[in-house]
């Protein structure tokens, strides 16, 4: 139970296990995904470990990607102050960042290397924000430095929704000046939602932040472009 969790993690001083709350987000978002009738299929080899990069459509995102695996979340600071959201990621270990600050990032790009070093799975919205889908926003390199060297594996994700019974970009899709509780409130009254789920590994990495960040970029729009596959 998230309550349990919850307590046992502050009788700990919030020093459990990483891989302790990223288990106890993967159970967690698997309720939360049967609560709001959202059913998840995927497709490419999942990832375990490195890096993930996918594109961010909503926060529902999160609950999808950490339904298939157990993982680390690098969002920014922001959510931290989400109601619901923020309290989850505080618990499950996610990696908070302010871009605007240069030292907060190189703050993050220790943590996240850090959680890359402990063989965890680490997953990056490298567009920076959410957006309706129509497109694959530009990436943003600057929390790529931790994997620009080779060490680690690296995948694309690509996340898209079908909606029966409504319109994606303003019932599933959180972007704009949409605000929170309305939207989760009309997300809530949709009959069945369905998000697809595409990865890919990136066998040769580009050397470079900007590189890398180009290809990830090319990568990601291929999957979207993919035709989709339903088991």
């Amino acid at each position: 139970m998230a309550g349990d969790f919850a307590l046992s993690t502050l009788r700990h001083g919030g020093s459990l296990p990483l891989r302790e709350r990223t288990l106890w987000l993967q159970r967690s978002c698997r309720r939360l995904l049967r609560v709001l009738s959202l059913q998840v299929d995927a497709s490419g080899p999942r990832p375990h470990a490195g890096l993930l990069v996918s594109n961010h459509l909503s926060y529902t995102d999160i609950l999808v990607l950490a339904s298939l695996m157990p993982t680390v979340f690098v969002a920014k600071n922001e959510v931290r102050h989400w109601p619901v959201f923020g309290w989850y990621g505080r618990l499950a270990g996610t990696l908070f960042v302010r871009r605007t600050r240069r030292s907060d990032v190189a703050r993050l790009a220790a943590q996240m290397n850090d959680v890359l070093e402990g063989g965890h799975l680490l997953i990056l919205f490298p567009e920076g924000t959410s957006s309706n889908g129509r497109q694959v926003l530009p990436f943003k390199s600057s929390l790529l430095e931790p994997v620009d060297r080779g060490k680690h594996p690296v995948f694309a994700g690509c996340l898209e929704y079908e909606l029966p019974d409504g319109a994606v970009e303003s019932d599933v899709c959180y972007w704009g000046d949409m605000t929170f509780f309305p939207h989760l409130l009309k997300l809530m009254t949709r009959r069945r939602i369905h998000a697809l789920v595409r990865f890919a590994e990136i066998r040769q990495p580009a050397g470079g932040r900007k590189e890398l960040a180009r290809q990830l970029h090319q990568e990601v729009t291929r999957l979207k472009s993919a035709p989709a596959t339903h088991p």
